[in-house]
């Protein structure tokens, strides 16, 4: 027996295209050689395979041995490889005598193959198998192209690949128990799903907030239509505190959903958040273009891939770097990213709640009641132009909060987060039963027929339209905020009342950018 093949799968961006592990062994001088484009990680593989099979009991044969990883033209990383090339190398040297019940094909030169196992594992030097990136990726790879394949994993591992339905996932600890099962010996157990059961997540609550009706109220449109919103006012208004309240009014992820953040969590290294919680995202404002969107020699994912299906909460808005706030124009309307590198092009997916906060002015005291700005007015120019006009177009919403005269102590505490998450869950399950997504994402073609107005609200949005001179992206906009509004009082139809309100964030747009 010269030649074995173990399927496996690698890794692109949240891709697992299927890579076929081919050991071959012939005589000649004792020599190993990995060959299909591995990088450095790959290739270390002979020391850990060699020490792995030696201390797992079984012999390293002699001879000239090459493992190919096909196909040649796509990039290897990472030790995930090191299992199937074992089971290879274990295979060719015939030391594993294949048991009846394990599905196996011979081609005409009598190789073996295992054509319903994706094996991927990293091997210790005493046998031990360590748990890999991307089990959730591959997992879906494998249930979407390979219905029926039967997944070997780390036992680690395997419990996140076993949230993924309509695959079989065995779990195993060593290298000897993957040869035992396949000889027929014993049997590798199925795991036990990481987190099986939907957690609910801890979240601060909106009663906390007392008073500023309108922000809370542009919090809930934000939750029940998925539009993006920015908050400007001065220090400890309660920007960041509205903010931060925001995951606690969201709809709850749906399981397909709960796979795609489980899955980017796992590819990017990221503490498990728990089965079910949407992520929520602040990186600081010194933080670079590459760490926000994604980049790097080998491409990762970024903050607004980390915040897939959750909240990227930027504070401080105009204190992020410029090139960083432009690049998020392409994935604000796409919900996507691509990185392209000179060898190949990555996508992640995008699709988050942008929700931002700054202050009117460089001291930030522009329009308090008692403390005076002291800011040129060509400063605060320069400060509030620090954000562009393409940006801008693209925030649905805009909220500026003032400072109030009452006592904070006197005000009674606002509607909890439960009720408001009741009413917005309510209105999120109209969308998706009428058009599929939320109101953010309808497409254009959808908007007269999902977007209808009545006479008055028609008459409104014109002298809207003339009054701001709104581009044709504002003006769609504008009609999908209207309509959530809408959504939200329980009407079939767009009314002037709505039309109002939408109209009120664009006003408050507008004077983010002009004193």
């Amino acid at each position: 027996m010269s030649l074995a093949v173990v399927m496996s799968r690698s890794l692109v961006g949240l891709d697992a295209p299927v890579v076929r592990v081919e050991t071959h062994l012939s005589n000649g001088l004792p020599t190993f050689v990995i060959v299909g484009l591995a990088d450095a990680e790959v290739r270390e593989s002979r020391e850990r395979v060699r020490a792995a099979i030696q201390s797992s009991g079984y012999a390293f044969p002699s001879g000239r041995l090459t493992v190919n990883l096909s196909p040649a033209d796509l990039p290897k990383e990472s030790g995930r490889f090191d299992l199937p090339i074992a089971l290879g190398v274990l295979l060719v040297s015939g030391q594993i005598q294949m048991a009846r019940e394990v599905t196996i094909e011979r081609s005409e030169d009598s190789r073996p193959e295992l054509s319903h196992w994706v094996v991927a594992g990293e091997l210790s030097l005493s046998g031990v198998l360590v748990p890999i990136a991307g089990a959730i990726s591959i997992a879906l790879a494998v249930a979407r192209h390979q219905p029926g394949a039967c997944l070997v994993l780390p036992l680690q591992s395997a419990r996140q690949a076993a949230r993924v339905p309509g695959i079989s996932v065995l779990a195993a600890t060593t290298l000897s128990q993957v040869v035992q099962h396949l000889s027929g010996q014993t049997r590798l157990n199925k795991p036990v799903p990481l987190l099986d059961k939907q957690l609910e997540p801890q979240v601060e609550c909106l009663s906390d907030v007392r008073g500023q009706a309108m922000a809370r109220r542009a919090l809930e449109v934000s939750a029940a239509g998925h539009h993006s919103l920015l908050f400007t006012g001065t220090p400890g208004v309660g920007k960041s505190m509205l903010a931060k309240r925001l995951p606690g009014i969201l709809p709850p992820l749906t399981e397909a959903e709960c796979l795609e953040v489980a899955s980017i969590s796992a590819y990017s290294g990221q503490r498990e958040l728990g089965w079910g919680v949407r992520p929520f995202r602040a990186p600081h404002h010194t933080t670079s273009a590459a760490a926000v969107i994604g980049g790097g020699a080998k491409p990762r994912p970024g903050e607004i891939t980390l915040a897939h299906r959750g909240v990227l909460f930027l504070d401080e808005l105009p204190e992020f770097d410029r090139r960083v706030l432009e690049a998020l124009r392409e994935p604000l309307e796409s919900k996507e990213v691509s990185i392209a590198r000179a060898n190949m092009k990555i996508e992640f997916p995008a699709d988050f709640l942008l929700i931002a906060a700054m202050n009117p002015c460089p001291c930030g005291w522009i329009g308090h009641v008692v403390k005076k700005c002291n800011c040129r007015s060509d400063q605060i120019e320069r400060y509030q132009g620090r954000l562009s006009g393409p940006l801008l177009d693209r925030i649905d919403l805009a909220v500026s909060i003032s400072d109030s005269d009452t006592n904070w102590l006197e005000l009674a505490p606002g509607e909890s987060s439960s009720v408001v998450k009741a009413r917005v869950i309510k209105t999120r399950k109209v969308q998706v039963n009428r058009q599929g997504c939320a109101n953010a994402h309808l497409s254009v073609a959808c908007l007269e027929n999902i977007c209808p107005m009545d006479g008055e609200a028609r008459k409104l949005l014109s002298k809207v339209v003339n009054y701001e001179r709104l581009s044709a992206r504002s003006i769609q906009k504008f009609r999908r905020v209207a309509r959530t509004c809408a959504d939200l009082s329980g009407a079939d139809l767009i009314g002037v009342e709505h039309v109002a309100e939408a109209f009120q964030y664009r006003l408050r747009t507008a004077g983010t950018v002009r004193t």
